[in-house]
């Protein structure tokens, strides 16, 4: 970069769209190889085309999940290539036991038994009738992370996608859980709610009653529209900030009881086995977590300056308060920007401008949330839960960045 394009962070700071408006700051676009349009010397005045049922993304941008090739129960989003927070519907990330099964809207039935007054069976005709809300908010497997935790098989050829994709964000629709407990009454002395879904494997787990009676959704809308078959369609049960896995999806059965039932799934799938040869049950909440977006792998530097780092953070606790990033391996932090709006229990975006002078370096980002709780190194969860765990993984991600520009993941690197 010559002497005449050089800026402080100062004039970062106070005028950064003007900056990166006339091209002094590198982004993502000046990373990837762009296919040049060129436009036509005299573009005609033709009539375009007219509106149709469904519309079209735009034609130069064709983002998509990935997925293991062979029969698989899982997929990812690609946060590389988004834009604001809320996920598109059909890039929402999939997590299921037993496929996808077909169920009929007009057909389905959530029956409300065990421990009230009076057990109900709601069809969805019933619960579209209720006054429903709407929430942006995130929703995570509690296994995302999973390729980058194991100290003897760290990968640097891994993308954004591969590690933190199991995480979407979406306007979540329904009927709050609390109003219709309150319809059938709960007795004195529960405390807890079985929640069963409509899969094959009749996929379940137990809920603090708690938790369902303070910000639980029985969700049948999503991004504006019907939730989608594969997100639980016609309704799921939505746990806001709390693993995946315990928001049901094709919910059909909710139990109230005075205890956890201890189901196949929360016992051999859902349990962790920890270094010092304890067990840790009932892990709900999704502590800080954030990720860089960009510089990352497989993307290279072209040149050196100032170059815009971005990301994501996100805290099953609240608000994201903070987000640090790390140019120099973690020696030092500096403050990012978040980018409004700022949420609670919701993915917030943030920004940080990084002046690269061809020197290899690592780089990190580290979240706070509304609780004061500090996204922990790799090395910091190791030595509370050992490495052989399977969920819950919030370590810091770190970047390495080659004197090539070339970048790939760099946690091995740092331990």
């Amino acid at each position: 970069m010559s002497d005449g394009a050089h800026i402080s962070r100062r004039t970062w700071i106070t005028s950064a769209t003007s900056v990166v408006a006339a091209g002094l700051v590198r982004t993502q676009a000046d990373a990837v190889e762009l296919t040049p349009q060129q436009a036509p010397a005299n573009a005609p005045r033709a009539v375009g085309h007219y509106p149709s049922p469904l519309g079209e993304r735009a034609p130069d941008w064709e983002p998509r999940r990935t997925y293991r090739e062979a029969l698989s129960s899982v997929s990812w989003t690609p946060h590389q290539d988004l834009m604001g927070i809320v996920t598109p519907s059909d890039l929402h990330f999939e997590r299921h036991h037993g496929g996808v099964p077909t169920i009929a809207f007009e057909d389905h039935e959530v029956l409300v038994h065990g421990m009230v007054e009076r057990p109900m069976t709601f069809r969805m005709a019933d619960l579209v009738r209720y006054p429903q809300v709407s929430r942006i908010q995130f929703l995570e497997c509690s296994g995302n992370g999973g390729g980058v935790y194991n100290a003897e098989r760290m990968p640097t050829d891994i993308t954004v996608q591969q590690i933190d994709g199991l995480l979407s964000t979406s306007e979540w629709t329904g009927v709050p859980v609390s109003t219709i407990l309150r319809e059938v009454g709960v007795r004195p002395g529960a405390s807890w709610v079985l929640a069963e879904g409509g899969d094959a494997p009749l996929m379940a787990r137990s809920i603090p009653l708690e938790k369902m009676m303070d910000d639980a959704l029985l969700a049948y809308g999503q991004n504006g529209e019907r939730i989608r078959p594969e997100q639980g369609y016609p309704v799921r049960l939505f746990l806001p900030g709390w693993e995946g896995n315990t928001s049901v999806k094709w919910l059909r059965r909710i139990e109230i009881t005075d205890q956890p039932v201890y189901t196949r799934d929360e016992t051999s799938h859902y349990t962790e086995s920890l270094g010092d040869g304890t067990a840790r049950k009932f892990s709900f909440v999704m502590d800080a977590k954030s990720i860089i977006t960009f510089p990352t792998y497989p993307y290279a530097l072209p040149d050196t300056g100032w170059w815009e780092i971005k990301g994501l953070a996100w805290s099953g606790r609240g608000r994201i308060t903070r987000v640090e990033v790390s140019t120099d391996r973690g020696a030092s932090w500096m403050d990012a920007q978040l980018q409004g709006p700022v949420l609670p229990k919701c993915t917030t975006r943030f920004r940080h401008l990084f002046e690269w002078n061809g020197n290899e370096t690592i780089i990190l980002s580290r979240a706070t949330d509304e609780t004061g709780y500090v996204q922990p190194t790799v090395q910091q969860l190791w030595e509370a839960r050992g490495t052989g765990t399977s969920y819950h993984q919030n370590h810091q991600r770190a970047w390495k960045i080659a004197p090539t520009g070339e970048v790939t993941f760099g946690l091995g690197d740092l331990v």
